[in-house]
C-alpha cells in the first residue's frame, strides 16, 4: 500500500485512508466537504429509482394492460427485490470490493438497466401494443418477449440499487468519526439533512417527471432517469479526493458473523469462564457480538407492518387518487403519481423544524444529546403511519358515498366530483412518518451493528421493506381471490365497486397491534455500548 508523509500539523486518521491507500489527514478529508458530494449522489440515484417506481401502477395498468390487483402485485413484487436484494449488495460490499468500488460498479449497471428500459418503451419492436380503441385493455395481451425485455430491465433495475442503496448511506456515515463528540453530532444530523435532500429531489421527480410520462411519452419519462443516473455517477466520482476509506477487514466479517452464532449456539458465555484458553476468549467475543445482531430482529420484525404501510402509497393511494378531481384552473390537472410528492414536501418541510427546533427543545428535556433515542424515534413514526391509515380509511368512505351519491358506481372513467385535497392529509402523514421512523430505523441499524457490517446494518433496514412488500403482495392477492368469490373484489378494477376502505381498516388495526408490541421490545432493549464497539 502506497504512503506519503503527512503535512506538519495534520491530524492522521487511524485505521482510515485516501483513496490511495495512504493514511488521511482528519483536517482536510470526511465530514461536510465528503457528505455533500454523496448526498448529491443519493438525491441523482432516487431521482431515477422513483422516476421508474412513482408511476409505475400506472405504466402496468396503462400500456401493459395488467388489472389494478395483478399490477399493484407486481409494483409489491418488484419493490420487495429491489429491498431485499441490498443484502448481497452489502455481502459483497463488506466482504470484497468495499463500498467505493461497490458504488461504482452498481452504478455502471444502474445505466445499462435504465437504457433498456427506455429502450422498451421507444422502440418499435420492443414497445407494448396500443389497446386504447378495444373495450376490455385488459384483455389485449403483450408480447413474451417485450414483456420478458421489460421485466429484465426493471429487475436489473433492483440489482443495481442492491449495490447502490446500502454502500452510499453507510459510505456518507463513514465521513464522520463516531469517537469524536462535534464529528458524531454531525453524522446524526447527516441522517436527517440526507433524508431532506433525497425526498427534495423527489417532489421535483414525481411533480415534472410523471408529468411528462402521462402526458408526453413513457420513452422519455424513462430516458430522463437514465441520463440523471449519468450524473449521479460523475459527481461520485467528483468527491473521490475527499473521501474517507476504511480497509476491508482481513477477516471476512460474514465469516465472522457465522462464527459468531456459533458461538452462541455452543453456549460459551464470557461470564461463565473461569479457566479459558485463547480460543475460547475467542468464542466468547465472538458470542457477544452474535447477541448484538441477534437481537436487532426483533425490532426488524415489528416494523413489518410499518413496512406495510410504507408500500401502499405507490399503489393503492395512486389508484385512489386517479378517480379524484385533479383539476387545478381550466385546463391543467395533475397526475395521480405526483400526488407522493406531498409525501416529499411534508419531509422537506418537516425536517429542519425536527432538526433545529423539536431536538434542541428536546434535549433541554431529556438532556441526551440526541434528544430523544433512536427507538423513540421510530415509535413516534409508527404512531404516525397508524394515523395515516385512519384518515385514508376515512377519505375512501367518504368517495365511495360521493360515487354512490352522484350515481357514478359504474362510471369509472368519469371523476368523482371531491376535490384532490381531500386526499392530501394522508400523503403529508406518511411523510411525517417517514421523518421519525425511516431515518430512525437507518440511524438505528447503521449504529447497532458491529463497525465492519455497517453496509449490512442498512441492508437489514431495507429489507424490512422488502419483507414488507412482499406481505403486501401476497395479502392483496388473497383478498382479491377470497372477495372475488363473494362478488366484486375489494381491489376491484373499477374502484367505486371496490373496498379499499376495508383494506385500510385493516391496515390501521395491524398497526396499532404492531406498536404495542414494539412498544414492549424497544423498552427491554439495550443499546451497544461504545467501548464494545470495533473501531476500524
Amino acid at each position: 500500500m502506497d504512503s506519503a508523509p503527512l503535512l506538519l500539523g495534520s491530524d492522521p486518521l487511524p485505521g482510515v485512508v485516501d483513496y490511495q491507500g495512504r493514511p488521511v489527514s482528519r483536517s482536510t478529508s470526511g465530514r461536510w466537504r465528503s457528505a455533500l458530494f454523496i448526498i448529491g449522489v443519493e438525491i441523482t440515484e432516487r431521482f431515477a429509482y422513483y422516476g421508474v417506481s412513482s408511476n409505475l401502477i400506472t405504466y402496468l395498468t396503462g400500456p401493459l394492460h395488467q388489472s389494478t390487483a395483478a399490477a399493484a402485485a407486481s409494483v409489491n413484487a418488484w419493490n420487495g427485490a429491489a429491498s431485499l436484494l441490498p443484502l448481497l449488495g452489502a455481502f459483497i460490499a463488506d466482504s470484497w470490493l468495499g463500498r467505493y468500488r461497490t458504488i461504482l460498479m452498481a452504478s455502471c449497471l444502474y445505466l445499462l438497466a435504465l437504457l433498456m428500459l427506455t429502450f422498451s418503451s421507444t422502440l418499435p419492436f420492443l414497445q407494448p401494443p396500443d389497446c386504447s380503441g378495444i373495450m376490455d385493455p385488459t384483455s389485449c395481451s403483450v408480447p413474451a418477449f417485450q414483456l420478458i425485455f421489460f421485466y429484465v430491465s426493471l429487475y436489473l433495475i433492483a440489482v443495481a440499487q442492491s449495490g447502490h442503496k446500502p454502500c452510499v448511506q453507510a459510505f456518507g456515515a463513514d465521513q464522520f468519526d463516531e469517537n469524536v463528540p462535534d464529528e458524531q453530532a454531525e453524522r446524526s444530523s447527516f441522517f436527517n439533512w440526507w433524508y431532506f435532500g433525497l425526498c427534495g429531489g423527489n417532489i421535483f421527480t414525481v411533480s415534472v417527471l410523471n408529468y411528462v410520462q402521462d402526458n408526453v411519452g413513457w420513452g422519455l419519462g424513462f430516458g430522463i432517469p437514465c441520463l440523471v443516473m449519468f450524473v449521479a455517477l460523475i459527481i461520485f466520482l467528483a468527491g473521490t479526493k475527499t473521501y474517507r476509506f476504511y480497509p476491508i477487514q482481513k477477516e471476512n466479517p460474514f465469516a465472522k458473523v457465522g462464527k459468531s452464532i456459533m458461538a452462541l449456539v455452543r453456549g460459551r458465555q464470557i461470564n461463565e469462564i473461569k479457566q479459558v484458553n485463547e480460543d475460547e476468549i475467542l468464542d466468547s467475543d465472538y458470542a457477544k457480538e452474535a447477541k448484538e445482531i441477534l437481537k436487532l430482529f426483533p425490532i426488524w420484525a415489528t416494523c413489518l407492518v410499518y413496512a406495510l404501510v410504507f408500500a401502499q402509497w405507490s399503489t393503492f393511494f395512486i389508484k385512489q387518487a386517479a378517480t379524484l378531481d385533479r383539476r387545478i384552473g381550466p385546463t391543467f390537472q395533475v397526475p395521480p403519481a405526483a400526488l407522493s410528492s406531498f409525501i416529499s414536501v411534508s419531509v422537506v418541510v418537516f425536517v429542519p423544524i425536527y432538526d433545529r427546533i423539536i431536538i434542541p427543545m428536546a434535549r433541554k428535556i431529556t438532556k441526551k444529546p440526541s434528544g430523544i433515542t433512536m427507538l423513540q424515534r421510530i415509535g413516534i413514526g409508527m404512531v404516525i403511519s397508524f394515523l395515516s391509515m385512519v384518515i385514508a380509511a376515512l377519505v375512501e368512505m367518504k368517495r365511495l358515498k360521493v360515487a354512490r351519491d352522484y350515481g357514478l358506481v359504474d362510471k369509472p372513467d368519469v371523476p368523482i366530483p371531491m376535490s384532490l385535497w381531500w386526499i392530501i392529509l394522508q400523503y403529508i402523514l406518511v411523510g411525517m412518518a417517514d421523518v421519525f421512523t425511516m431515518v430512525g430505523l437507518q440511524e438505528f441499524f447503521y449504529d447497532q451493528v458491529p463497525d465492519e457490517l455497517r453496509s449490512l446494518g442498512l441492508s437489514l433496514y431495507l429489507s424490512i421493506f422488502g419483507v414488507g412488500n412482499y406481505i403486501s403482495s401476497f395479502i392483496v392477492s388473497l383478498i382479491d381471490k377470497i372477495t372475488t368469490k363473494n362478488g366484486d373484489s375489494w381491489f376491484a378494477n373499477n374502484l367505486n365497486r371496490g373496498h379499499l376502505d376495508y383494506f385500510y381498516w385493516l391496515l390501521a388495526g395491524a398497526s396499532a397491534v404492531a406498536f404495542i408490541v414494539y412498544y414492549f421490545i424497544a423498552r427491554a432493549y439495550v443499546y451497544k455500548s461504545k467501548d464494545a464497539r470495533i473501531v476500524g
